[in-house]
């Protein structure tokens, strides 16, 4: 059984605290956050203590720590559980800065300790299946990616603000998925964007509205396509054509039925958001962390893969800016 700290409070962490309590391996043994109230109340739902970070750190009764605190704090705080002897889930992204996400890379490998980076959609059934098959040569050789990211409604302006931007915040799980499909991180991103949900995002610095373009040595291409509005709910799809046929993952919706009449056909919406979306994901990462840990055996997605998929937003960015495709090996 795995004793398991938890930083944060917030709304991913309290996901988090319900998969950790609800796998036979693992038990939640202290929760912290910033506000001392909040770490209380999750910690009390699930029969865990409420503690500081630093000692929840320096508690050798504590296996493993899952991070899910303001992103700034990552990096200081895998560094801070792996010199402990820690292993670590750390929600994505691994830092904003890439050159401090780098020395938090190289830190940790002098450790020795697993650290793994919470990009749950690979975990999605229907996404981890689509890898399976692709994998398995059923479309030959993957030529053409189309992933698309929308979400219902843009977050609180508060958010946008300390979110480090689109691209870093909400688009860096598509560019994971991007590198889990293809095999390969791309030779160069080329970024569009704009504000045309929220003024209000725009006048903060970010985009609400972009599409990103991969290109990969050997030709390949992927197009990424993100809008922080859909009105009919969370759509999530991927697509990839191949030389031998296509798969496609569809919406998960909020039921199957169908109706067909003479006015026409109509069936359900997308689940709306990413708790309804991701749940099974949420889930099924706890589970491969976890099995991990207790076989001593490699982490699913590594804290490399975290580093990657930041670089690739660092080039979407400056790609944005400078209005010209960004080579990732500038990065």
């Amino acid at each position: 059984m795995l004793n398991i700290g938890l930083l944060g409070a917030g709304r991913i962490a309290a996901v988090h605290a319900r998969t950790i309590f609800a796998h036979p391996a693992s038990q939640l043994a202290a929760v912290s956050d910033f506000l001392p109230e909040a770490a209380q109340k999750l910690a009390s739902e699930f029969g865990a203590e409420a503690r500081s970070t630093e000692d929840i750190i320096a508690d050798p009764a504590i296996d493993a720590v899952l991070i899910a605190t303001p992103t700034d704090t990552h990096s200081d705080l895998i560094e801070a559980a792996t010199s402990a002897g820690k292993a670590v889930l750390c929600e994505k992204p691994v830092d904003l800065n890439i050159d401090r996400a780098r020395t938090c890379q190289a830190r940790v490998a002098a450790t020795g300790r697993p650290v793994m980076i919470g990009f749950n959609r690979r975990f999605d059934p229907n996404f981890a299946l689509l890898r399976t098959s692709l994998e398995a040569g059923e479309i030959g050789v993957p030529e053409l990616l189309s992933i698309t990211s929308f979400d219902p409604a843009p977050p609180p302006l508060g958010y946008v603000r300390a979110s480090g931007g689109m691209f870093r915040d909400m688009m860096i799980h598509d560019f994971d998925m991007a590198n889990f499909l293809m095999g390969a991180a791309p030779v160069s991103v080329m970024a569009v964007g704009a504000s045309l949900v929220d003024p209000q995002i725009g006048a903060a610095g970010d985009v609400d509205t972009a599409v990103v373009t991969l290109r990969y040595s050997d030709g390949r291409i992927a197009v990424i396509r993100n809008s922080r509005r859909a009105a009919y709910g969370y759509d999530q799809r991927v697509e990839i054509l191949g030389s031998d046929g296509m798969l496609q993952a569809e919406n998960v919706l909020e039921n199957t039925v169908v109706k067909s009449t003479a006015h026409g056909v109509t069936g359900a919406k997308p689940k709306y958001f990413f708790l309804e979306r991701y749940m099974p994901a949420f889930t099924a990462e706890w589970d491969a962390f976890v099995k991990a840990v207790e076989d001593g055996g490699a982490m699913p997605v590594t804290l490399d893969d975290g580093v990657a998929a930041l670089a690739m937003a660092e080039a979407a960015t400056r790609s944005h800016q400078a209005g010209q495709p960004i080579a990732l090996a500038d990065i």
